[in-house]
């Protein structure tokens, strides 16, 4: 399934000017307006307001009874973009696409141009259009609205670029790919005191010392050496002065794993060691733990279709299908947990070279050498996915060969 100069130019297009116009978590209006026109304009109709500002349109070719879902994610971040001279740079002050959801949108359009054009498959898609992605929380909202209920898959495949993997590359696993996130705020109070009579007050400052080397204890005491875990404080507070004991501490961090075992063990554990050295040192504490993004677990059925897709677009050199998991979140980990799918990485450019650029810096940039492989690779899905039957395969040859006449 080749793409044409004129799809190409298009992506580029509809990238561009995504990235022009960047909004965050939970105010993609104008975002989801133009996605919605440009799926509308391909013949689909599109139901909006999902979750917030998400959306769904559906495409049915043939008679068949599966579904498979294509998931987009639509935010951008709250930072300011610092690439000079860049011609589709952010209009948006202090918001930017720095993590390619400009061109996850872009491909999954092109999937759906595709798909609608060529109708070389049998059975339904349903592109989705999620919103809140970088907070976590726009999964859960679709879900919540009744996304799956109102729009049923069988199966949902997503994916996100990654800068350091050369363009035309893919990578994924079965199981656990991506970790949980999981905030923690520990708040300490104690006596504050003049610094030079600690005798008379009850330091918080020393509690959240030992605190602090604690909970390494988690990982290097408590989890299975063959799990992987991650605990950081990342942020310390207190309201005390160069003389002055302070009365509270406040230490803020998170933690990351790739099971829901691991997950609540974390949580388990440092609230027993943060209550038990407090008391030790007669002073109140309290945890406050939230889980902010549900482990990246592909299913077993799913993976097998992802890596065909991929090789059937770049090749079976190109395909890692036993990539190492990362310690990144994603909020696809939600859907994952209602619905079978998979998720896959996919090369952006490496350092030095266009897309090498680390996610979530100043200046990076979705590599458009990357649309019209993405576009082609969730198109491949569709068509491994929900296979067309002989007629309709003669049919969609008839369509493809007039398309390039």
């Amino acid at each position: 399934m080749k793409i044409d100069e004129e799809l190409a130019a298009q992506l580029v297009r509809w990238r561009h000017h995504l990235h022009r116009f960047p909004e965050t978590s939970f105010n993609e209006h104008g975002t989801s307006d133009y996605v919605a026109g440009e799926l509308e304009r391909l013949g689909l109709t599109v139901h909006r307001g999902i979750g917030g500002t998400g959306l769904v349109a559906s495409l049915t070719v043939g008679d068949g009874a599966g579904v498979v879902g294509l998931r987009a994610d639509m935010d951008a971040l709250a930072m300011t973009e610092t690439a000079e001279g860049r011609a589709h740079a952010s209009t948006h002050a202090g918001c930017m696409h720095g993590c390619g959801h400009d061109g996850h949108m872009a491909m999954v359009l092109g999937a759906a141009r595709l798909l609608s054009e060529r109708r070389d498959f049998n059975g339904t898609v349903r592109f989705i259009f999620q919103p809140a992605e970088e907070n976590g929380r726009g999964a859960k909202a679709m879900i919540a609205d009744g996304l799956f209920r109102r729009f049923p898959v069988d199966e949902i495949h997503g994916g996100h670029n990654i800068p350091g993997l050369p363009v035309g590359h893919f990578a994924t696993r079965v199981g656990g790919i991506m970790a949980s996130e999981d905030n923690f705020v520990i708040r300490i109070q104690g006596r504050g005191g003049h610094a030079a009579r600690p005798h008379m007050a009850a330091d918080p400052l020393v509690v959240a010392a030992e605190i602090i080397l604690a909970l390494q204890t988690i990982v290097a005491r408590a989890v299975d050496p063959a799990h992987s875990a991650v605990v950081s404080c990342t942020e310390i507070h207190t309201d005390g002065i160069r003389n002055a004991i302070p009365s509270h501490v406040e230490i803020k961090g998170d933690t990351r794993s790739y099971s829901s075992e691991v997950q609540a063990l974390l949580e388990r554990r440092m609230r027993e060691l943060c209550h038990g050295v407090a008391s030790a040192h007669g002073v109140k504490c309290e945890v406050e733990y939230s889980h902010e993004f549900a482990p990246t677990v592909n299913w077993p059925q799913a993976v097998p279709i992802a890596i065909r897709a991929a090789e059937a677009v770049v090749g079976a050199d190109h395909v890692d299908g036993d990539v190492p998991p990362m310690m990144i979140s994603e909020d696809f980990g939600a859907f994952l947990e209602v619905v079978p799918g998979a998720f896959v990485f996919m090369g952006n450019g490496v350092a030095g070279a266009p897309g090498g650029e680390p996610l979530h810096n100043g200046r990076y940039d979705f590599n458009d050498a990357l649309l019209p492989i993405g576009a082609r690779y969730f198109a491949e899905v569709v068509r491994l996915r929900l296979p067309a039957s002989g007629g309709q395969a003669a049919e969609s040859r008839k369509r493809r060969d007039s398309s390039t006449q």
